[in-house]
């Protein structure tokens, strides 16, 4: 069985476990045919119903450079009942362009996120049930720093790892981070402390992204103080912003600096939310070992640690509120500088290595 025929069955019967009579809604931009009917096949086996919508990302980048409010309502009303009645989503986000919305003002995004992305993605496509993936392309391939088919087959064997023995071995993860209050983080140009008491923590190990491997929680919104350096490259609109450094007082941004400061403010100033953070997760996947210059990647990096700025998910909801979610990334392995993660006192994480018995499960090594 090849990669693609893989992945499809993975989605279908293990990420999304459609049932008989379902709707799929398999939404999509630059990704072949052939993936696209192994998944429609995959469906069609289990006796569900494939719909497909094509994202046309040129145009799709008129529209938001060139439209106004009234398109953008418009276009929720001509895609809300799509996406209502559907089931179940499947996400496919190919680029083979990925700076294709550079163009597009931090005004414009702004609006068209506020509209189009707030009532059809957070009102409605994220409460279903959903997979979101990557596909391949070679424009992927020349930011992974790799050949085409070489990143082809890295891209199929990281997506099609043993979710189902990562998830198990999640759960000790998951009860720790649940009866923590403190955390604690150290690495150079990072020393920050914050609370996670009372907020539940989630494994991700498959059924919403792939590749996957994270277990998140939230901190409590105004518990956060200290400062925090990320050294993995954060893509948003179109720009890339590298060494991201903020400083918090009372879980709120209070100054930052980066290689774009003028575009990093727009992305704090976008609402009252935008300077509080809305997730604090670990990544524990043992195929992603670099960064790839994706988020989808880059965030389930063994040894590597995220944290949110924007709006807290449902499931683990520490009231903040935002059309910001955007994860900025800490790896903290010895190639990337080392650091440590303590849980109230206790070193649970060194250079990027679990280091508790509870825990060692998760470690590369044990996961492979």
């Amino acid at each position: 069985m090849d990669g693609k025929q893989r992945l499809a069955e993975q989605i279908v019967n293990y990420s999304l476990a459609v049932k008989s009579g379902e709707k799929v809604l398999i939404q999509y931009s630059d990704c072949d045919n052939d993936f696209l009917e192994c998944i429609q096949k995959e469906v069609f086996k289990v006796k569900a119903f494939p719909f497909f919508k094509n994202v046309n990302r040129a145009l799709q980048r008129n529209q938001m450079m060139f439209g106004n409010e009234e398109l953008f309502q418009a276009m929720v009303e001509n895609d809300r009942q799509m996406y209502e009645s559907a089931d179940c989503v499947v996400l496919i986000g190919g680029a083979n362009n990925i700076y294709e919305y550079a163009q597009v003002s931090a005004d414009q995004k702004t609006k068209y996120d506020k509209i189009y992305t707030q009532q059809i993605h957070f009102d409605i496509r994220i409460k279903k049930r959903w997979v979101l993936l990557r596909y391949p392309t070679p424009s992927f391939a020349q930011l992974s720093n790799m050949g085409t088919k070489e990143f082809e087959k890295y891209f199929f064997d990281v997506c099609g790892l043993d979710y189902g023995k990562m998830d198990k071995a999640s759960h000790k993860l998951k009860e720790y981070m649940e009866k923590t209050d403190k955390v604690r983080i150290v690495t150079p140009g990072t020393n920050l402390e914050f609370s996670i008491k009372g907020l539940p923590a989630i494994i991700c190990s498959g059924q919403c992204n792939l590749p996957d491997g994270e277990v998140y929680t939230a901190p409590v919104k105004e518990s956060i103080n200290g400062e925090i350096t990320f050294n993995v490259p954060a893509m948003n609109g179109g720009f890339k912003f590298e060494n991201i450094w903020l400083k918090f007082e009372n879980g709120k941004v209070v100054d930052f600096s980066c290689n774009n400061n003028a575009e990093f403010e727009k992305l704090l100033d976008l609402d009252e939310g935008s300077r509080y953070v809305g997730e604090f997760a670990l990544g524990i996947n043992p195929y992603v070992t670099k960064s790839m210059n994706d988020i989808l990647f880059d965030e389930k990096m063994c040894g590597s640690l995220h944290m949110a700025l924007g709006c807290s998910y449902d499931d683990c909801d520490n009231t903040n509120k935002s059309v910001l979610h955007w994860d900025l990334i800490l790896n903290q392995t010895k190639e990337f500088g080392g650091g440590e993660i303590w849980f109230d006192g206790v070193k649970i994480r060194e250079n990027g290595a679990f280091i508790v018995p509870e825990l060692v499960d998760l470690n590369p090594e044990n996961l492979l």
